[in-house]
């Protein structure tokens, strides 16, 4: 009964900036790590950015010094900016949390829907 929900994707022009969040909810006892994966068509899923609970962050080397990945572990909330957003970097956005459920008392992979980020030229 655990769900992310994302938002915040849509249609920018290159050298814009979007910021994407993560809502968990459910029955959550704790959230591990939190990630940003995406995948363009024809192309498989890739890893973005992950946080780690205590903070540690983690990119692709693609998104190095534009992405800013962060979370707010009160609400549960994960989020990333997008700066200078290049027409690769369109594709579907999808967060990802390893999520310490009540019932049953274990560590599940959870995944959102995903939101569609569209970077033009």
């Amino acid at each position: 009964q655990v769900q992310l929900v994302e938002s915040g994707g849509g249609l920018v022009q290159a050298g814009g900036s979007l910021r994407l969040s993560c809502a968990a909810s459910g029955s959550i006892f704790s959230i591990n790590t939190m990630g940003w994966y995406r995948q363009a068509p024809g192309k498989q899923r890739e890893l973005v950015a992950t946080i780690h609970s205590g903070g540690t962050t983690n990119y692709a080397d693609s998104v190095k010094g534009r992405f800013t990945i962060s979370r707010d572990n009160a609400k549960n909330t994960a989020y990333l900016q997008m700066n200078i957003l290049k027409p690769e970097d369109t594709a579907v956005y999808y967060c990802n949390a390893g999520v310490l459920t009540t019932t049953p008392l274990r560590l599940n992979s959870v995944w959102g829907q995903g939101t569609q980020v569209t970077v033009s030229s």
